[in-house]
């Protein structure tokens, strides 16, 4: 539906309109990797911003399936003038009132580190501050509906703005990360640090390192993964030693983009004559 604004299959029209709408949000903040006004200002996320994110991603599926208990003035960009249930875990959002001068202590704390968090003079690690930053906005729960997507989105514009890759939570991952969230309620973020960490670490090996790696240098074999080659079948291709690989001390296979396409090559010809 991305690629091509074709629907495939017969889900609902909602299910429809939250992919583009997510998908209109994410490419907005990836953008600002290339097109980045906050260094006039020195801020690494503003209102407007978190305001316009909320809508592009909600605005589509709000036209076809509202929330049942919106009120007019709770429409997508527009902070919740409801209170919400407590959580699973325990946690209580805050409630509607505090909404708005909770979420400007948010900004106010995440842009008061912008200037040691893009010159890396902060002293906690990346990962711990990036949790804190996502957890605190999930507690406040400015919106009615999709604080998950757009507190993601938004810890997104904060990394893009500082040069790191964007953080993307996998469906598989679901269930560890709503575990993480709960144990972060509590104070305990550790297990949020580990799988921010991980999946920031994982984005960096897929979209950063073949970008700036040249044909011969070796990286972890995941930032060699393409449409030819899983990360399985880079993985037990190096085991059997057909693919050209070597792995280090930290137990990691690296290899070249070179040995990869050299076995690509080398592979695709095995399988055409096996057809014959």
């Amino acid at each position: 539906m991305l690629d091509e604004g074709r629907a495939v299959g017969a889900k609902p029209l909602r299910e429809y309109m939250e992919v583009k709408g997510y998908g209109d949000a994410a490419t907005w903040v990836y953008q600002q990797a290339l097109h980045d006004e906050a260094e006039l200002t020195g801020d690494l996320i503003a209102l407007h911003e978190l305001r316009q994110i909320h809508a592009m991603m909600m605005g589509p599926v709000w036209q076809v399936a509202p929330h049942p208990e919106a009120t007019p003035r709770e429409c997508p960009g527009n902070f919740r003038e409801h209170d919400i249930h407590p959580f699973d875990g325990g946690m209580t959002p805050s409630t509607w009132p505090l909404v708005p001068s909770r979420i400007q202590d948010w900004l106010d704390h995440v842009n008061g580190r912008a200037a040691s968090m893009r010159d890396r003079t902060h002293t906690e690690p990346l990962p711990e501050l990036l949790a804190a930053i996502h957890n605190e906005f999930e507690c406040i729960h400015p919106f009615l509906d999709g604080n998950g997507r757009g507190g993601r989105l938004a810890l997104n514009l904060i990394l893009v703005r500082l040069g790191y890759p964007p953080i993307v939570i996998m469906k598989r991952q679901r269930s560890a990360y709503l575990g993480a969230m709960a144990r972060a309620d509590t104070g305990d973020r550790g297990l949020l640090v580990e799988l921010l960490a991980r999946a920031l670490l994982d984005n960096l090996n897929r979209f950063i390192l073949p970008s700036v790696a040249g044909p011969a240098r070796l990286v972890p074999l995941a930032a060699l993964v393409d449409e030819r080659l899983s990360i399985a079948a880079l993985r037990q291709a190096a085991q059997r030693g057909r693919l050209e690989a070597f792995q280090g001390p930290d137990g990691i296979w690296r290899s070249s983009r070179r040995a990869v396409d050299e076995y690509a090559d080398t592979k695709g010809h095995r399988v055409a004559r096996g057809d014959l």
